[in-house]
């Protein structure tokens, strides 16, 4: 099975080259299961969105618990059932929370969840990452520049290991230099 992360920060195009990847894999004739959290089909999933939709310190704590939980029921009710799972938002969702509590967290986190070689963390500035925001019409109470900066900043101490790509270039610049990554990791 082809495991493959898709982390980042919001608007950093996770969600976009996920699923040109799972186009790339069905073009194959591969079966593909794609995953995004906070995901809305089970009450973690819910429950995280939201608080990531809420405000104030405890909606920060109930969108890292819950978001937690929604990545590891994903994890045991997908992991190891197809040819690939893609995952969007998976072990990042620790930075929403103090540095040396994520550090923490996500040194366990990737003790028991399942790691892989195809961990892509797609990096943006926070500028460009707000300036891609405005143009939806919710808004996270991560969405702005200061906790853009903070969670990217704890983020990029944290991927040590991963793929960093920078997606600031073009969509079709940013798949290559992923798929590059992939052809040359494995079949």
């Amino acid at each position: 099975m082809r495991f493959i992360i898709v982390d980042g920060l919001d608007g950093s195009g996770k969600s976009t080259h996920a699923e040109l990847i799972r186009e790339k894999y069905l073009k194959k004739g591969e079966r593909v299961i794609l995953r995004e959290h906070p995901s809305n089909d089970n009450p973690y999933g819910l429950k995280a969105k939201k608080a990531l939709l809420d405000r104030g310190k405890l909606n920060k704590i109930n969108a890292a618990l819950y978001y937690a939980l929604d990545v590891i029921r994903s994890v045991r009710m997908y992991h190891g059932k197809e040819e690939n799972l893609i995952v969007v938002r998976y072990l990042m969702g620790v930075t929403y929370l103090p540095l040396p509590l994520a550090k923490l967290l996500y040194k366990i986190f990737a003790k028991i969840l399942p790691t892989s070689p195809y961990m892509f963390f797609l990096d943006v500035k926070p500028e460009e990452a707000l300036k891609r925001l405005s143009k939806r019409n919710e808004r996270e109470m991560f969405e702005n520049l200061e906790d853009l900066k903070k969670i990217r900043d704890k983020a990029l101490q944290l991927v040590k290991g991963w793929h960093v790509i920078n997606t600031s270039g073009t969509i079709e610049d940013v798949q290559r230099n992923i798929d590059v990554i992939l052809e040359e990791m494995g079949p």
